[in-house]
């Protein structure tokens, strides 16, 4: 088996370029004490982009604006959304969002 180098060299390059954005602040941040309030602002961070990101999947369409084409994933999210608020179990909810969509994809 031939070994190409470029090919190689290509590899090893996109693990650094993957590796650094990763690893570089978190090197960086643990040597700072960060104050309580940019903590506080922090930790709505995750919250803020599974927000973002699960409306967007729920209200558009094809880049537009429309909550009644997604009729099946809307219904979907209202007990998979109950499901987080009551268990705060990212595995439970997974499930529930999951099964959720299949009943209704099966039954509508």
């Amino acid at each position: 088996m031939e070994i190409r180098w470029h090919i190689l060299l290509i590899i090893i390059g996109a693990s650094i370029v993957t590796l650094i954005p990763r690893v570089l602040p978190l090197m960086v941040l643990s040597r700072i004490n960060i104050p309580d309030w940019a903590m506080r602002w922090l930790s709505y961070v995750p919250v803020a982009v599974m927000a973002a990101l699960v409306g967007e999947e729920l209200l558009l369409v094809d880049g537009k604006f429309s909550s009644f084409q997604n009729h099946i994933e809307l219904i979907a999210a209202a007990p998979t959304f109950l499901t987080a608020i009551l268990t705060r179990s990212l595995l439970g909810t997974v499930l529930v969002g999951i099964v959720s969509v299949m009943l209704l994809r099966m039954f509508l």
